[in-house]
Formats: structure tokens, C-alpha cells, sequence
């Protein structure tokens, strides 16, 4: 385990995965990540890559070539190398591999860098295409923070607010982990979404588009929260397991893919296309009062 440090915040990070695994804001020794109890979800944040979500069966098509990866991809059960270290940074570093290779046709250098200032810790992805040929993947976040926050508060106390006013449907996922093709209402000209357990019966809340670049975890009942800021995220997941004390706040560049998919990895939906030589990076932030 690693671990950061700004004035304002504490955070603990295992290398298998790059997953950070606690954060706590020092004024109040508060911690704002969920447990991982296993009898609920046994992990913290895990990263997806180099595909968010589920795959057709398992399988996508390249070149010809049949593959299968797992839900959300391997970098979160990958040891990780540290790059670069210091008091309040630390840079994690996965490199194409034999094993990887098999299952993901890529070269590809994928650097998760964590940066603690003040009460806000950042977190960037860097993808590096060192070959010759296009790279094609997806990458995303999938944090899970303590709901209640604190033990005066219950689950129902808490809501989502978003920076902008939203009109947005959530896109259900079938019982494969697949996108359906016709999505539901939602939010409907609004910036709030109180958080019920009940929310999440039915798997995740998908959303695609939005307008808005930060999400608040809130609540009237206390004065400790959360922002999240995820500029240049173009998907969104909502998600918690059933009846468990946590919210998952999910910024992906990359979705699973739909129940009518071609399976062409090419074609998939929200997929990056990496040139030869050029890098790629993303970075959401999460402050936390």
C-alpha cells in the first residue's frame, strides 16, 4: 500500500490495480470511501480498462480475430509498477504484456497518476500508443464513497446534485450487462437526484451526454460532502450493490456495448482511437468539505 498526503486530505493506494482504497479528510479524520465488505462488493475503486462495461458474450472482433476479455477489462486485477513517488503524488505504471497480448491485440504504456492538493485529490489517466498501428480502447473510473458519510445521517438523506440542469435518461442494462436500445426517463429539468437503495435494483444508471461536468454528493441533513469534476467524460455511471452503504460516481470515456452489436471492436460505441506515438489523458477530481 502507498500513501499520499496534502494538508487538507490522506489517500491510500494498493498497486494491484492502481485502486485507491481510503481517503480521508484530515480536519475531521472523516473517511469517505466505502469499506469494501465483501458480503456487499468487495472492492474501492476499481479502474476500467481497456474496455468499460460488459462485451457481447464476452468476445469482440479485431482484424479477423476473435477475443474475450472480462467485464470492465484486466487492469484492475494487474499489478501495477510505481513510476514516481512523492509526499503528496504517485504515478502507476501498466505496460502491454505476453498475457495481455493474447487477449488485447495492443501495445499501450497506461499510467494512473494520483495528486493530493489541498482537500481535493486528482486522478489522471494516461494512455500511450508506442507502436506503429491505431490503438483502440476505453478507460473509466468507478469510485465508491461512504453513504451516509457520517453516523447521523442515513442513506435517504443524501442526494446527487449536478452542476448544470440535466435532462437525461438513464440507458438500462439487460440482464447480460448489455445497453438496450430504448432508454428511460430520468431526470427530467432538474440538477437533483435523491439517492434511494431502491435506484438501483435494476443494475446501474447509465447516462450519456451530459451537460454537466461536476457532481456533488450532498446533504441537508449534514455539512460533509463531495464534488466530483470529470471534464471530458462523455458517459456516466450511477450504481451501488443491492442494499449497501455506498454510491459508485463512474466518469467513463467508453460504455458497454449494446444488445444489437456488431461486435466489431472498431465500431464499438464510445471507443478511442489512439494515433501511433500520441497519448491520451483524462482527469476527474474529487474535493471533499
Amino acid at each position: 500500500m502507498f500513501t499520499i498526503e496534502s494538508p487538507g486530505i490522506k489517500a491510500v493506494i494498493n498497486p494491484k490495480g492502481a485502486e485507491l482504497t481510503n481517503l480521508v479528510l484530515k480536519s475531521t479524520n472523516q473517511e469517505y470511501m466505502w469499506s469494501g465488505d465483501p458480503a456487499f462488493w468487495g472492492k474501492y475503486s476499481p479502474v476500467l480498462f481497456p474496455i468499460v462495461g460488459s462485451l457481447k458474450n464476452n468476445e469482440y472482433q479485431y482484424n479477423g480475430q476473435s477475443y474475450t476479455l472480462p467485464r470492465h477489462g484486466f487492469a484492475r486485477d494487474q499489478q501495477f509498477a510505481v513510476e514516481q513517488q512523492s509526499t503528496d503524488a504517485i504515478t502507476f505504471l501498466l505496460k502491454s504484456h505476453e498475457e495481455s497480448l493474447k487477449v488485447f491485440p495492443f501495445a499501450f504504456e497506461f499510467r494512473i497518476r494520483y495528486t493530493a492538493v489541498d482537500a481535493t485529490l486528482a486522478v489522471t489517466y494516461e494512455v500511450v500508443n508506442p507502436a506503429k498501428e491505431y490503438l483502440y480502447f476505453s478507460v473509466g473510473a468507478h469510485p465508491a464513497f461512504r453513504v451516509p458519510l457520517t453516523n447521523d445521517t442515513e442513506y435517504d438523506d443524501y442526494e446527487l446534485t449536478f452542476e448544470r440542469e440535466e435532462t437525461a435518461p438513464r440507458w438500462p442494462i439487460s440482464p447480460d450487462g448489455l445497453i438496450e436500445t430504448n432508454s428511460q426517463p430520468l431526470l427530467q429539468n432538474t440538477q437533483k437526484l435523491p439517492l434511494t437503495k431502491a435506484l438501483f435494483q435494476k443494475d446501474a444508471l447509465v447516462l450519456k451526454g451530459l451537460k454537466s461536468s461536476r457532481i456533488s454528493l450532498r446533504s441537508e441533513q449534514s455539512n460533509h460532502g463531495l464534488d466530483l469534476d470529470f471534464p471530458g467524460f462523455p458517459f456516466f455511471g450511477i450504481w451501488a450493490a443491492k442494499n449497501a452503504d455506498f454510491v459508485c460516481l463512474e466518469p467513463w470515456c467508453g460504455i458497454a456495448d449494446s444488445v444489437d452489436t456488431s461486435q466489431q471492436l472498431t465500431e464499438k460505441e464510445g471507443i478511442n482511437k489512439l494515433n501511433p506515438k500520441e497519448t491520451f489523458t483524462r482527469t476527474w477530481t474529487v474535493t471533499l468539505f
